[in-house]
């Protein structure tokens, strides 16, 4: 006999929880990126979706015109889109870290529209194909439903980016730097170390966060200039949710909320795309700063 829940049968919300992990894994990875920018260079950076689409769009191009296979674009978009990051760093970021958030918020925003804007006048605004790898295609039937491979590869390769972040930002000593150079990086500096050196590569790696997400996406997602519209105001909300600059509360957030957002998937459909935005009012009127954020 099979079990039910609230009338619902196990497995189906089993599997549902599974592909919520899915959703999940980019939430935290897309959180991730923008957590550490926060958290570190003290801007709140809006362009994050663009350059998730940016990473994706890369592929498909690696693949279409370049020949070059999903693995090799799965490092050589990161890069490329590191470069980019380091570029925008140096040429506008770095004149407003002084400045309100708003200032960077609105920055951030046109680099958006422009990126945006540079693909969709190449290739308009309808999906380009691009297949998973074929070591990667097929499924696994793990019980309560048929997994897709490459879906697990996706959850499997975001929790190992995800903890390698969180290792090295908070446990190592290049973390400790980088943490007391957005602090204090006068003292930082007295050390022989290269602050805005240093903050130009974090910035560069946040945006590279948010490359390897979007290869991870493209065999899922639609590969769109527009694909990171959308999905960076949830990523957004679970910044919030987490705490913004929260490394640890961007992983946990992110996965936790993607299952949330499966389970009301199952229990009241119409509520999915909003669950995320009711939690975000719920949290800020119980703990403003966010979920594993620091009171001031």
């Amino acid at each position: 006999m099979m079990t039910e829940i609230f009338g619902i049968p196990l497995s189906a919300m089993l599997s549902q929880l599974l592909l919520g992990l899915v959703n999940g894994a980019f939430y935290a990875m897309l959180s991730l990126g923008l957590a550490v920018i926060f958290g570190l260079l003290n801007v709140i950076n809006f362009a994050h979706g663009a350059l998730f689409m940016f990473g994706a769009v890369l592929a498909w191009m690696g693949m279409e015109y370049l020949g070059l296979n999903y693995w090799a674009m799965l490092v050589l978009s990161p890069l490329v889109a590191a470069t980019l990051g380091v570029f925008i760093e140096k040429t506008m970021l770095r004149w407003i870290y002084k400045l309100d958030h708003i200032y960077g918020l609105l920055l951030t925003l046109g680099i958006t529209l422009v990126i945006e804007g540079v693909f969709r006048s190449r290739f308009g605004v309808s999906g380009l194909p691009y297949s998973a790898p074929e070591s990667l295609t097929g499924a696994t039937d793990v019980g309560f439903m048929i997994l897709p491979n490459y879906r697990a590869w996706v959850v499997a390769a975001s929790l190992g980016v995800c903890m390698a972040t969180w290792y090295l930002i908070e446990k190592t000593k290049l973390g400790a730097y980088l943490r007391a150079g957005t602090e204090n990086p006068k003292i930082v500096e007295s050390f022989g170390v290269n602050v805005p050196r240093m903050v130009t590569l974090t910035y560069g790696f946040g945006v590279a966060l948010a490359a390897f997400a979007g290869v991870l996406a493209a065999p899922v997602m639609q590969v769109s200039p527009l694909m990171g519209q959308n999905l960076i105001i949830v990523v957004f909300a679970v910044v919030v949710i987490g705490g913004m600059g929260s490394i640890f509360g961007s992983i946990v957030t992110g996965l936790s909320l993607g299952v949330v957002e499966g389970l009301t998937k199952i229990f009241y459909p119409e509520a999915s795309s909003t669950v995320v935005f009711f939690v975000m009012v719920i949290v800020l009127m119980l703990r403003p700063a966010g979920l594993f954020g620091r009171e001031k």
